[in-house]
């Protein structure tokens, strides 16, 4: 009889198996799973074998991201980061002390700022001017669809009053036409493309960086959502091969081919060829990612009724769709022929209607390819569409982080879109209930991309640090197991990994230990569980 080179005993075991969702044993041979179950499965240990006592801890499937930036977030976690904070006081006192230690640098670039913090979600380049005079800077906000620019970005980018919008997105004025310094979506490029990019040396580095956090927090695969050049960003497609090549890479990663907006079915050969290049090892870039709108903080997210204005009233706006829809069915049709998987960012109801309308044509035209074309963000979805999802096997890739109350919901959000369309954000129970699939992931470095916070909020529809007791359309809730499965079986298979994201026998080893089992604990605390041990393929890639 073999025996297991690690075997966990005295779980309990969280197999996100359908046919046995609890166990309390589980062996492992080589990179694989050999055995689950109870006690029988001590038989398999030998004289070799790692016996590792669980105690009442919980072991489950390693966790997968299905929508991530994970070299972005590494390369920024290098630069100046305002993520720890939302005091304006606070970020300029960052910022400047990240500029006076950084002499060499010519440009001042990193972000994570909240657009809560500043009135109306604006900045001023005066405001940037005051702790970064002499050098140009840009800085990211929190949702990477805006940035915060000092005069002497834009004067570098030759942006004045008389520099027309991009058709993408927009320079925030003075009444007089004068750039106040944010620029919302493609207006970034006008100065990121100035900024200097990356070496290949800083994204392997950066996603380095990432892996190691990703592991800590129990993330064994994802999904990077944007491989190519983008917003000005560099294409961090190479760090990816470099790692996958030199075996640094330990995670499994699915890569999602940026589609150039201001283009067309021109680029299709070029995505066929960088997918065919684009595989090695743990790393693959299958995925076509299309962003179809923007966000709803800055009524750039395509809604089907228009935004209202701080009065109440609508205004004419209803946001961008940055694809022409009825070109998009084209589009996603040639790509699903050719067996890519379509990564959709839709946001506001036009968007996710748009996007399962080409789905549906995609369908018709080339009839059922399993090719598990996904919809991103779904943060506000009309009713009617609830049900197209399981019907078109559109599967709702989730951020269950961004479904709380917290300032730039209440703050930025709810008053613009009225009650009735307010009350439709970030349906997950409804999804759940009209039979959809969900995968689930943190668009990091836009939020938090541990895991355990994402399942907190999807089970209890509060923040994990929240101090009152509202809760964001608690009907909204899913239960904790069909939270913990879109994590892991349910991102798994948007990843493309059919062998990973539930613990039975055969399948890949990617497995979490945590310090506690949250099944039982109260729901208010799932996000207090800790990471303890993180494997792939049966390999120890984080402990503590």
């Amino acid at each position: 009889m073999t025996t297991a080179d690690l075997v966990f005993t005295r779980g309990p075991v969280f197999t996100a198996d359908p046919a046995r969702t609890r166990a309390s044993s589980l062996a492992v041979v080589g990179e694989r799973i050999a055995a689950v179950g109870h006690d029988e499965v001590r038989q398999l240990i030998g004289p070799a074998t790692e016996v590792v006592d669980l105690r009442g801890k919980l072991l489950l499937p390693g966790f997968q991201d299905a929508h991530i930036h994970a070299v972005y977030a590494g390369v920024e976690l290098a630069e100046c980061d305002l993520t720890g904070t939302v005091g304006v006081a606070e970020y300029l006192d960052l910022i400047g002390a990240y500029a006076k230690t950084h002499p060499d640098r010519t440009w001042i670039t990193g972000g994570g700022w909240s657009l809560e913090s500043f009135e109306g979600g604006l900045p001023t380049r005066q405001l940037l001017d005051s702790v970064v005079p002499d050098r140009p800077a840009l800085l990211a906000n929190r949702d990477h669809h805006g940035s915060w620019a000092n005069t002497r970005a834009l004067e570098l980018a030759g942006i004045t009053a008389d520099t027309p919008d991009p058709a993408d997105g927009r320079i925030e004025r003075a009444p007089d036409g004068t750039p106040t310094g944010m620029l919302q979506e493609g207006a970034t490029a006008l100065v990121a493309r100035l900024v200097p990019p990356s070496t290949p040396a800083d994204r392997l580095a950066g996603l380095l960086r990432a892996q190691g956090l990703l592991h800590s927090l129990g993330v064994t695969g994802w999904q990077d959502a944007m491989l190519g050049v983008s917003g000005g960003k560099p294409d961090p497609s190479d760090a990816y091969l470099a790692a996958a090549r030199d075996g640094s890479l330990t995670a499994r990663v699915a890569g999602a081919l940026w589609w150039d907006r201001e283009r067309g079915a021109e680029q299709i050969g070029e995505l066929v060829a960088l997918r065919a290049q684009l595989h090695h090892g743990r790393f693959r870039a299958g995925s076509v990612k299309i962003m179809q709108d923007g966000i709803a903080e800055n009524f750039t997210a395509a809604m089907t009724a228009p935004y209202l204005d701080g009065c109440g009233c609508a205004t004419a706006n209803t946001g961008l769709s940055f694809v022409d829809p009825v070109a998009l069915r084209e589009y996603v049709g040639r790509l699903d022929a050719l067996d890519f998987q379509v990564h959709f960012h839709a946001l506001g109801d036009r968007a996710v209607r748009e996007a399962l309308d080409a789905v549906e044509a995609a369908l018709a035209a080339n009839g059922w390819r399993g090719n598990r074309h996904h919809l991103a963000h779904l943060q506000v979805v009309h009713p009617e569409d609830i049900p197209r999802f399981a019907r078109l096997g559109a599967i709702a890739n989730i951020q269950p982080l961004w479904a709380a109350h917290e300032p730039q919901m209440d703050e930025l959000t709810i008053p613009f879109l009225g009650p009735e369309r307010a009350a439709r954000q970030y349906p997950f129970g409804d999804l759940v209930r009209a039979g959809a699939t969900l995968a689930a992931g943190s668009d990091w470095p836009v939020s938090s991309p541990a895991p355990l916070e994402g399942i907190h909020v999807a089970v209890n529809r509060r923040a994990p640090e929240a101090t009152d007791d509202r809760v964001f359309l608690p009907e909204q809730r899913i239960d904790l197991q069909t939270a913990v499965a879109s994590y892991t079986a349910g991102s798994a298979h948007v990843n493309g990994l059919d062998e990973a994201g539930s613990l039975r026998a055969g399948h890949l080893a990617d497995l979490v230990v945590l310090d506690r089992d949250i099944f039982t604990a109260p729901p208010e605390e799932i996000a207090q569980a800790r990471v303890e041990r993180t494997y792939v393929g049966g390999r120890l890639v984080h402990a503590v």
